[in-house]
């Protein structure tokens, strides 16, 4: 339930920082219109935006979570294995995106809706949607791989709460003075979702290792089963936050180290390049 909760967390409150971004620069906008109508159609245009693209990510997770527990080995087996990569692929540029672009942000999607302002209503209802089917098809592809390490029941609740829990976040911020350092959170669950990430490249390998498609090369390296089984209440949680197996093969392992390597080398790199900019800008 963890991990689907910090996956919708984060998604969740993205979407809504994005709306509540493009209502308030609505609003400023607004101000140069005297006609109340004409400011009730702008927002009814952004929510309905907005909710067109949840209900399209609501469906698209429905049929990949579906497709899923419909499939029998091995074609059971390679779909997770595919999924599995998928989602770890799509979480990775996710956190390496956010990284560089949430100090800019509010700034780049107001001027955003300034430059569209001009294209009517249909211009509106297309930044919404495009930019909440964007996080809601995300969530979605995570949930799927999310469910095939853990069980639907505990995805959905977890799904549920990280929303919910995401919804009064975003009305918090800009319906209180209530400060949220988006930064500092969303580095902090950037380094949980890596985490999470390298954890679907390990269960991915071992998939295409039982598939025969990648060998094992040392079957199993150590077990630690008679100290913390992966079957175990503890060993579950940390298998589906951290991808924790008590007998994991050595590719498995070679997997997850090069996956922290390689995730850790392109954000070093990527704050030296960005250190510059943000000097000239000062």
């Amino acid at each position: 339930m963890l991990p689907s909760f910090l996956l919708s967390l984060r998604e969740g409150l993205e979407a809504a920082l994005v709306i509540g971004i493009v209502l308030s620069a609505v609003r400023q906008m607004r101000r140069l219109d005297t006609s109340p109508a004409v400011s009730r159609k702008l927002s009814l245009t952004v929510w309905m935006g907005a909710g067109s693209a949840a209900l399209l990510s609501l469906i698209a997770a429905i049929l990949l979570t579906g497709l899923g527990l419909e499939l029998k080995d091995p074609a059971e087996a390679i779909f997770e294995a595919i999924t599995m990569v998928l989602a770890a692929g799509v979480l990775t540029w996710m956190v390496f995106w956010m990284n560089g672009h949430a100090r800019n942000l509010k700034s780049d999607l107001e001027s955003g809706v300034q430059r569209i302002s001009g294209g009517g209503r249909w211009s509106l209802f297309s930044l919404a949607f495009l930019a909440v089917l964007r996080e809601g098809l995300e969530l979605a592809l995570y949930l799927a791989a999310a469910t095939l390490t853990s069980t639907a029941s505990q995805t959905i609740t977890g799904a549920l709460l990280g929303l919910a829990t995401a919804a009064f976040l975003g009305w918090s911020l800009f319906a209180t003075s209530v400060r949220l350092d988006l930064r500092r959170f969303f580095q902090v669950t950037g380094i949980l979702l890596i985490f999470f990430a390298a954890g679907l490249v390990a269960h991915s390998l071992h998939e295409f290792n039982e598939l025969g498609w990648i060998p094992g090369v040392i079957e199993h390296v150590w077990d630690a089963s008679p100290i913390l089984s992966d079957r175990s209440a503890v060993g579950l949680v940390l298998a589906t936050l951290f991808g924790y197996s008590s007998s994991p093969s050595l590719t498995e392992l070679l997997a997850y180290a090069a996956y922290f390597m390689a995730v850790l080398l392109g954000l070093g790199l990527a704050g030296r390049r960005s250190a510059p900019a943000q000097r000239g800008h000062a």
